[in-house]
């Protein structure tokens, strides 16, 4: 028997209602792979957005551990300062570190955080973060001419995905998912590997772009319009590559297909700063001609106690004295403060006047670990289904334009994930098909124990049950 391989196709976004829904009996290789293997939903970290899901998922460590809370993070306690989470924020191994240091050759393709690239033992193409491919995106550096000779102009992303011309962005999709496979099934036949993984973002930025015209409990869905299907004819495409890529890869490659997070559509915005202005916690010296970003505003730090930060989730800071550089709240008053936020924030509704079930979470209630600097308290408006809109000088507390631009989905807490062991090594299974409680730092132990090696002390998962 040969030494066995892995291989991880990673489908950011991928949402199980979708995938393993009534859409299964059109996506024949993924049906026959949840027929031959096993198949649940797997719970994201807190906060379930791509970055820093992927590394959590890499690590086995959560984003108290890594200290990311999401794609840009406070770099101290200034009000200005913030660093976008790259490869360089991860400061601790993902599971390509301790494969290559147990000799494993590995190839990485657009696995989010690993812009810029680091060396590792093998091959590696970077992510969405990445400027552009004229860039140094690779490891090792010349690896870039290949790929140019192998797909032409290479796509790392879909630039503009928030916008209203929706046939560029379909056509710009399709585009970057056939060069991203064409580019993995070259390398699949030209490289030594034992652990192979890619991730696909065609899946996050056609939900993020086109979710209204699918969903009839979406405010903006239009039925029968000519976009109605465009998402379910994209997941039958993806289905097409998976059939390509189950005809490469050798008989003893164990297969999962996972995603970091899900989807679910999005009711609207909630102006956490102007409600917070409202609610007399944030003071602005002049309110602002037009919708303006909080970092542009005049804020009059001298006034204000808390402050909050546009995203999937709302991020709500504490002006603490001692902590930030002009800080009014007293320590002994943070944690009342804290629970008065907590009670207001769960009571706002919607535009009107209905309850939405909108979670208040605690850093430390979520991680037994709080490095960087974390939110005070995240927010999860409407149990997702309502996104966080950091900007100020809107004429309510809601709205119904993202200030990013046009987006029809949040994300949802629960991704897909499916195993098919290896074809050459397959036992009888001593497991029901279905994962349970499944969650992201399981999949790095679960992966090195498939290598037959131990998983650090040190991470927070453990491995699934597979056979």
């Amino acid at each position: 028997m040969k030494a066995p391989k892995v291989f991880v196709l990673g489908l950011d976004c991928a949402e199980p209602a979708l995938l393993f829904g009534p859409w299964l009996d059109h996506l024949p290789h993924f049906k026959q792979l949840i027929q031959e293997g096993r198949h649940g939903q797997i719970r994201s970290c807190d906060p379930p957005i791509t970055v820093p899901a992927w590394s959590v998922m890499m690590s086995s460590h959560s984003p108290g551990t890594l200290g990311i809370y999401g794609f840009r993070n406070r770099a101290d306690h200034s009000y200005d300062k913030l660093n976008i989470a790259t490869s360089t924020s991860i400061k601790v191994k993902r599971l390509w570190d301790y494969l290559g240091e147990a000799g494993k050759k590995v190839v990485l393709i657009g696995v989010p955080q690993t812009y810029p690239p680091l060396p590792v033992n093998g091959c590696l193409v970077g992510d969405f973060l990445t400027p552009d491919i004229i860039c140094d995106y690779t490891y090792p550096r010349e690896l870039k001419l290949e790929i140019r000779k192998t797909v032409g102009d290479y796509l790392l992303d879909v630039r503009d995905f928030r916008t209203d011309n929706k046939d560029k962005i379909l056509a710009d999709i399709y585009e970057m998912t056939e060069k991203r496979f064409k580019l993995a099934f070259h390398f699949l036949e030209s490289k030594p590997w034992d652990y192979f993984m890619m991730v696909e973002m065609g899946t996050d930025r056609i939900h993020h772009a086109f979710w209204s015209y699918m969903d009839p409990k979406h405010r903006a869905y239009e039925p029968g319009h000519r976009f109605e299907q465009a998402i379910f004819e994209y997941y039958k495409y993806l289905d097409g590559k998976l059939g390509e890529l189950l005809q490469k890869l050798p008989p003893e490659t164990h297969l999962f297909i996972v995603s970091d997070h899900g989807a679910k559509r999005m009711d609207g915005g909630i102006c956490i700063n102007d409600w917070l202005i409202q609610e007399g916690y944030l003071h602005l010296k002049k309110k602002p001609d037009t919708v303006t970003p909080l970092a542009k505003a005049e804020i009059d730090w001298s006034k204000t106690k808390v402050w909050g930060d546009g995203g999937y989730y709302a991020r709500v800071f504490l002006n603490v004295r001692g902590r930030e550089l002009q800080g009014i709240v007293e320590k002994a008053d943070y944690e009342k403060l804290c629970k008065e936020l907590t009670e207001k924030i769960k009571a706002i509704p919607d535009e009107k006047g209905n309850s939405i079930p909108t979670e208040v979470h605690r850093p430390g209630d979520l991680y037994s670990t709080v490095n960087g600097i974390a939110p005070d308290l995240l927010v999860y408006f409407g149990g997702l289904h309502w996104r966080s809109i950091g900007t100020v000088g809107h004429d309510g507390i809601h709205t119904f334009e993202n200030d990013l631009g046009p987006d029809d989905a949040n994300h949802a807490e629960h991704g897909v994930l499916i195993y098919r062991a290896a074809t050459d090594a397959k036992q009888p299974t001593q497991c029901p098909s279905s994962f349970t409680g499944a969650r992201l730092v399981d999949m790095a132990p679960t992966i090195l124990r498939l290598f037959g090696l131990t998983p650090d002390k040190d991470m927070e998962g453990k491995p699934l049950p597979l056979n």
